[in-house]
């Protein structure tokens, strides 16, 4: 619900404030291989404008990056990306972009503390990159929906296969997407709230049980 300033009241600031205290924000993280597009999809829908830790690909790295099928690729990130969305009138999703190199894997248990949810990007022509992030995820039963990439020239998979090939727990959603579009974007996280939220409700019964 929205509400309209008034100057001549104090009623509406109160009003605002409680809809701010009630306001959603939750916390995904976006994970995968190296050169999937995990910072392109947290820039692609952000509505603010994205916090990146990119720095440009070095000689030295040569040696311990591979980028096969990614030739064109100049800069990794080091960190993380962060980015923010907002999916409905009180809730929003804080994105947190993970590096997706072996070195930087440290980061990432501090990334998904308080996580709802991940998505693990992949890229068919380099499918066994996403295999670190579907294992880590699964082994700390962190809802997450595998996203297909589909880059132009790439042979193109059903979910089904996809699905199969990375042998998934029975029930983990692949989607199809075009990280570089909006909308694609936001169905993705529209899709993974919607199974982590069914997942963490699972498990709540469960303990009530």
């Amino acid at each position: 619900m929205a509400y309209e300033r008034s100057e001549s009241s104090g009623a509406d600031d109160s009003a605002d404030d409680a809809a701010d205290s009630t306001a959603l924000a939750l916390k995904i993280l976006v994970a995968g291989g190296f050169g999937v597009g995990k910072t392109t999809l947290v820039g692609a829908v952000s509505e603010i404008r994205p916090l990146r830790t990119e720095e440009q690909l070095s000689r030295a790295g040569e040696f311990v990056d591979d980028t096969g099928g990614v030739d064109q690729k100049t800069t990794t990130t080091v960190a993380m990306d962060f980015g923010r969305i907002t999916i409905r009138s009180g809730l929003s999703l804080y994105l947190f972009g993970t590096p997706g190199q072996d070195r930087f894997w440290f980061l990432w248990d501090e990334l998904s503390q308080g996580a709802l949810g991940a998505v693990v990007l992949a890229d068919t022509r380099r499918l066994e990159d996403c295999f670190p992030a579907v294992d880590y995820f699964e082994h700390r039963k962190i809802p997450f929906v595998v996203a297909v990439n589909c880059f132009t020239g790439a042979r193109a998979y059903g979910a089904a296969e996809v699905s199969r090939a990375l042998d998934l727990d029975r029930g983990t959603p692949v989607v199809l997407c075009d990280a570089r579009d909006r909308d694609s974007g936001k169905e993705v996280l529209i899709r993974l709230v919607e199974y982590a939220g069914r997942m963490h409700t699972a498990r709540l019964l469960d303990t009530v049980g």
